[in-house]
């Protein structure tokens, strides 16, 4: 590996704080690099991405409004990072790792090269372990964690419970669904096309589904696919979904609150 390369990376031009972004917000540039060793900080690796995962919550960190969440805002021409990614490393300043490796980074930078703090490494990960690298970003990184915690820890459904999931084509959705199913409990999912209600029933194993952009009323479409109301509620959109929802749970029933997608390109309005 040369000392320079020439790295593309995402970068924020413009805070959005509504709507959806486009170009004029999120840019594409390219970038000189240098990975020589005295560009490496002690305790710090030069990596190559190798995937990452874009998540929904990044959309809260471009919108130029502290909204006390847990995670600050991006600085304006500041490249984008705080992304789990899997990364290749080129060179190290820390002996627990060397050239080669490869590693899931918690913090990574949407940019073909970056140099990182070793810190930020959460594992290392091998290659022959027969494991295609996505699924640690996806099963097995932290969609996979967040529908295991909703469903396993907080949703904790009992055999026959009736199951409700949004977004259940998701990386959420799609283990959460599967994890409700091995429970023993009946599982109907909501998507945003036919398309993908096919998709949750045929190959993430759901018992029904529908698509909220063809249903006018959220009210009637629960009453007809919950006629004994919902027990179990893993809440992946809020806003008018979860408003529905509420109207037909059953005493004692959980809502696992893991996303509320349809709320992030909004204005957040304090009453």
């Amino acid at each position: 590996m040369e000392n320079m390369v020439e790295s593309r990376e995402w970068y924020l031009a413009e805070y959005c704080p509504e709507g959806v972004p486009t170009s004029d917000h999120l840019k594409l540039r390219t970038v000189s690099r240098s990975l020589a060793d005295d560009s490496i900080p002690d305790n710090h690796l030069a990596v190559e991405t190798l995937l990452l995962s874009v998540d929904p919550y990044l959309r809260r960190t471009i919108t130029g409004t502290i909204d006390g969440l847990y995670m600050p805002q991006h600085e304006i021409n500041q490249v984008l990072k705080r992304v789990f990614a899997i990364v290749r490393v080129i060179r190290s300043k820390d002996s627990k790792y060397t050239e080669g490796d490869i590693l899931l980074n918690g913090n990574g930078y949407v940019a073909e090269y970056s140099i990182v703090p070793s810190s930020d490494i959460m594992r290392k990960i091998d290659p022959a372990n027969g494991i295609s690298l996505s699924d640690y970003l996806g099963t097995l990184g932290v969609a996979g964690f967040a529908a295991w915690l909703g469903i396993e820890v907080i949703g904790d459904p009992k055999p026959g419970s009736h199951v409700f999931i949004s977004a259940a084509s998701g990386a959420v959705g799609m283990s959460a669904g599967q994890l409700a199913k091995i429970r023993g409990c009946r599982v109907i999912g909501s998507t945003g096309s036919d398309d993908k209600v096919n998709l949750i029933k045929e190959e993430f194993g759901y018992d029904d589904g529908f698509n909220y952009n063809a249903e006018s009323d959220f009210d009637a479409a629960l009453s007809k696919y919950f006629p004994d109301g919902i027990d179990v509620y893993l809440d992946n959109v809020g806003g008018k979904m979860l408003e529905a929802v509420l109207n037909h749970v059953n005493k004692y029933a959980r809502i696992p609150l893991c996303g509320m997608i349809s709320q992030y390109n909004q204005v957040d309005t304090v009453i």
